[in-house]
């Protein structure tokens, strides 16, 4: 029986474009994702870079930039929030059926952007449905790496059989899935997470 639920958080209740910051970036050079890259953006997601060594970062590989068009480009993935998901996930909150949790591999710039495109009003309707709200900069861990899984179950008492997963990425409900976690890989466009509940 499912007591438990942790949500991704981009591509389930927020709208994103993962493919314009690459095509933001490639307007000052970017071609293609790098060793060097990919451990930036990796680190930057689990809080071991802060924002500005980040942004320096970026800014010494492309050096004809600047940090603003870093931030914009990078901040480009950030789309809309639908009144409905929220009004979704309150419901689910009231209904108090689940414990409810998130954790979503994100950084401190795309946190701010989305407070900014949300407003804080909704953005705190939206954390307060939580009983935690998990942010991989803060917890210096990301998925898939089994330790993020491992922490949140053991931090708060869940078992693992008794608890649901849904991420748009499959390589994280793969990883979940080996530790006894239900997992929905949710297929962006054409699943939604307010089908949730059809598919506990």
């Amino acid at each position: 029986m499912i007591k438990n639920i942790i949500f991704d958080f981009g591509d389930i209740f927020i709208n994103l474009d993962k493919q314009a910051p690459l095509l933001e970036m490639a307007k000052f050079g970017f071609t293609e994702l790098t060793p060097e890259l990919d451990t930036i953006f990796k680190e930057y997601e689990m809080g071991l870079l802060e924002t500005d060594a980040f942004i320096d970062k970026l800014q010494a590989i492309f050096t004809n930039t600047t940090k603003q068009q870093i931030k914009d480009a990078w901040n480009s993935i950030i789309l809309d929030f639908p009144e409905e998901r929220l009004k979704f996930i309150e419901k689910l909150k009231s209904d108090n059926q689940y414990r409810l949790f998130l954790l979503s591999n994100t950084n401190d710039l795309h946190i701010e952007k989305v407070k900014e495109s949300m407003g804080m009003e909704r953005f705190n309707r939206f954390k307060n449905c939580f009983e935690v709200f998990y942010l991989s900069q803060e917890m210096k861990m990301r998925k898939p790496n089994t330790d993020i899984y491992e922490f949140v179950l053991k931090e708060n008492n869940l078992i693992a059989e008794e608890t649901f997963f849904l991420d748009d990425t499959k390589e994280n409900t793969d990883s979940a899935s080996k530790l006894g976690i239900h997992c929905w890989n949710l297929q962006v466009g054409k699943e939604d997470v307010l089908e949730t509940l059809s598919r506990i």
